[in-house]
């Protein structure tokens, strides 16, 4: 198949997904079976469907499935044991009610900066709810406040995947990347954070329901305790990232007992654990019923989260960001071309890690025909990349359904309030790195 017929096939599925969930209501996970189906018989050959269906659904579960179930329990007896109100009235009383949004955001940022979004996204999901409720501002605006603070991080900055791997490929300095990708990363942030609330005000969204919130007169757990069962895991995720950064390094028994429980399926299951202390009644039908209600809410965030990633392994299958890519990069377009392809790959297939990872792979031996091949080429070359990586998070990125699902709102909201953030965040980056280029290379 040639990539014109094939650009149009992608462009066409993800359309109908758009159509089939929001103009239609069915159900996203049928929408998205159907449509990866659709995408799949039509540009694959049929003894590869199959196998192609299975490793990106199997492959997304495999990734995110524990951090799901975990961050779900967590989420889950905060809210039961009154913890998320606790910190919600802690951030209020610091902030006010007019700026409980740039709170959050100042918070995902700096819990971003080590870990994954999906997994910090979901830890401060409940937080985000109960500001929500709590300030009266709109739950799209505030869910999607978090969720570029995350991601803005995530897509610049070592040590998350992307980055990390992209820059051994480029051969960029990593510690300067880190600096650098973090200056950038602000301002990023700062963009999606405006638009999203100019949007999310256009379109008049309602205030989230003040059903969460509990009265003056409730008693709540300590803010201490409160924050515990999320600050615990963030940290030991920080600590494992730092010491494994040098992994020649010898370690004594304490550093490895924190590598251990720094990976983010254990540190989140010691978040779990902590935010179940919080619970007054701890009998063993108390605990059983917020298992069950935790299960009973993971599961379809599990299904859909997986079918997403399932939609994108079938996009990735057809070829049509990696032929795109390389038409791009022989263009020689300078750090143009490295932004551009990094916006194919994230759009065709979803995942910012492999969309930065696979332009690295492009770039890399094109850097002196681009005129980039010096460390600061190599850097901003990476900023572009990251840039490109975050437009445009849409249906077939996990994090996207991570985000509808966790902040309760309807995917067309997402849709118009994150999704278009991201576009807005990507290129305010590369703008300002385009620009800074200017006077650097």
């Amino acid at each position: 198949m040639n990539i014109i017929t094939s650009s149009i096939l992608v462009g066409l599925s993800i359309i109908a997904i758009i159509v089939l969930t929001s103009r239609f209501k069915l159900n996203v996970f049928i929408a998205l079976l159907l449509v990866s189906l659709f995408l799949a018989f039509t540009s694959l050959p049929a003894k590869s469907i199959v196998g192609v269906l299975k490793e990106g659904f199997g492959s997304t579960m495999a990734s995110i499935g524990f951090l799901i179930i975990l961050g779900t329990i967590i989420g889950i007896a905060l809210d039961k044991a009154g913890g998320a109100l606790s910190i919600a009235k802690y951030i209020l009383s610091k902030t006010g009610e007019k700026r409980s949004a740039a709170a959050l955001g100042i918070t995902g940022f700096i819990t971003g900066l080590p870990n994954f979004c999906d997994s910090g996204f979901i830890i401060l999901s409940g937080l985000c709810r109960s500001l929500s409720a709590k300030s009266g501002l709109a739950r799209p605006f505030m869910a999607t406040v978090l969720a570029t603070a995350l991601y803005s991080v995530h897509c610049l900055i070592p040590p998350h995947p992307g980055a990390l791997a992209a820059a051994g490929i480029m051969d960029a300095n990593i510690g300067h990347l880190i600096i650098i990708g973090t200056l950038f990363a602000i301002p990023g942030t700062l963009a999606a954070f405006f638009w999203s609330k100019w949007i999310s005000k256009t379109n008049r969204f309602t205030a989230s329901s003040t059903e969460e919130v509990f009265t003056d007169n409730e008693e709540l757990p300590s803010v201490f305790r409160s924050f515990l069962p999320i600050v615990a895991p963030l940290l030991l995720i920080t600590l494992r990232s730092l010491l494994t950064m040098n992994a020649g390094a010898d370690r004594g028994l304490i550093e490895e007992i924190i590598i251990i429980a720094g990976e983010p399926v254990f540190a989140l299951a010691i978040g779990a654990v902590l935010a179940l202390t919080l619970v007054i009644n701890k009998r063993q039908t108390s605990m059983n019923d917020i298992f069950k209600e935790s299960i009973e809410k993971a599961g379809p965030i599990l299904i859909i989260t997986a079918a997403g990633g399932m939609f994108g392994a079938v996009i990735k299958a057809t070829g049509t960001g990696e032929t795109l890519g390389r038409a791009l990069a022989e263009a020689n377009m300078g750090i143009l071309a490295p932004f551009i392809i990094a916006v194919i790959m994230k759009t065709a297939q979803g995942s910012s890690t492999v969309a930065i990872i696979t332009t690295a792979s492009f770039v890399a031996p094109m850097l002196s025909s681009l005129g980039l091949d010096s460390e600061s080429g190599r850097l901003f070359s990476m900023l572009a990349m990251g840039a490109g990586s975050m437009i445009v998070s849409h249906t077939n990125d996990s994090y996207f359904w991570v985000i509808s699902n966790f902040s309760e709102i309807d995917s067309k909201d997402t849709l118009k309030v994150y999704s278009t953030s991201t576009i807005v965040m990507g290129t305010a980056v590369f703008a300002l790195v385009w620009i800074t280029s200017i006077f650097v290379l």
